[in-house]
């Protein structure tokens, strides 16, 4: 059983790019950005325009975060019981150190900030390929292929990836997703609950 964990609002209590968009980025741009999805843009095309409106540097954003990023409860136990594999729209950059605080080492797959100067940064993306399921640079092309994959997210760049899955665990925007769809999943509120329900 292969387990894949979105980070932003699934291992984090609240998604962490939008708190350091919303503390340290212009807010013009990110309001902009925000409603994007609506008028059709990629989620690459959000996260690139939101990014280059950051107006500080990618130390004082990752020790902010460091500082003010809350984990779900369990989170820990069940990283080392089941070795899940982190795949986010995020970035290792600003993953890894909320890890470390929390004493987990799990595989990270996750874009990167290719440069971190103020005003703006550029990401550097971990994937370009579109998908042919729903013609982004989406998350279902990093699944793992050797084995049964369990995947538990929250939002809109989890949609794909979950369309894909043998099992999914879905909150908030996600689980609303599928709903509309009718596609089975399993609600959860934090990683007690998971683990209870993967035995």
């Amino acid at each position: 059983m292969n387990v894949v964990l979105d980070w932003d609002g699934t291992v984090t209590e609240v998604d962490s790019l939008n708190m350091a968009l919303e503390r340290f980025a212009d807010h013009g741009i990110y309001d902009e950005a925000e409603r994007g999805l609506e008028r059709g843009w990629t989620l690459r095309e959000v996260i690139d325009y939101e990014f280059a409106g950051m107006r500080v540097g990618l130390d004082e954003v990752v020790a902010w975060l460091v500082e003010h990023v809350r984990i779900r409860r369990g989170f820990r136990e069940f990283a080392e019981r089941f070795r899940p594999v982190i795949l986010s729209s995020s970035f290792v950059e600003t993953i890894e150190p909320v890890l470390a605080r929390e004493g987990v080492r799990v595989p990270v797959l996750a874009n990167e900030v290719a440069s971190s100067g103020a005003p703006g940064w550029t990401i550097r993306w971990r994937d370009d390929t579109v998908c042919a399921h729903c013609s982004e640079s989406c998350k279902r092309g990093s699944l793992p292929t050797d084995g049964d994959v369990v995947f538990v997210g929250d939002g809109y760049s989890d949609r794909c990836a979950a369309l894909a899955a043998d099992r999914v665990f879905a909150r908030d925007g996600l689980a609303r997703y599928l709903d509309e769809r009718g596609v089975v999943y399993e609600p959860f509120d934090d990683f007690v609950d998971l683990a209870t329900a993967l035995g």
